[in-house]
């Protein structure tokens, strides 16, 4: 069980409230005003003012304002992660050396080395 799984039982306006929130903080964090971000985001005040009211705005708009706020980085959970199969797993670690080899270079045996 993740450390999320209690966000399946929260409802969608909950959830609204909860990213609304987060914005909202970090637009403070960084002494922005509304104006500021809203402009930088190319989007209306009163959009921005909607999100961090937990208010329905477009996906892109919340997109843009994260870019803004350099908090992107909460998006990094949506990445898709491939598993990888036990025989491809294998078919790899065959390939990895065991251990160090001589080398394959032969000197002439009447070489001395000197």
């Amino acid at each position: 069980m993740n450390d999320f799984s209690y966000i399946s039982y929260i409802s969608d306006g909950a959830l609204l409230k909860k990213i609304g929130g987060f914005v909202k903080s970090r637009r403070i964090e960084q002494n922005l005003t509304q104006d500021e971000v809203a402009d930088r985001a190319a989007i209306s005040r009163s959009t921005l003012s909607l999100l961090e009211r937990g208010e329905n705005i477009a996906l892109t708009n919340l997109l843009k304002v994260l870019r803004v706020l350099d908090a992107l980085y909460v998006l990094e959970h949506f990445q898709e992660v491939k598993p990888i199969s036990p025989m491809q797993l294998a078919k790899e670690d065959e390939v990895k050396w065991k251990r160090a080899s001589k080398s394959k270079k032969s000197s002439p045996k009447d070489d001395l080395g000197w």
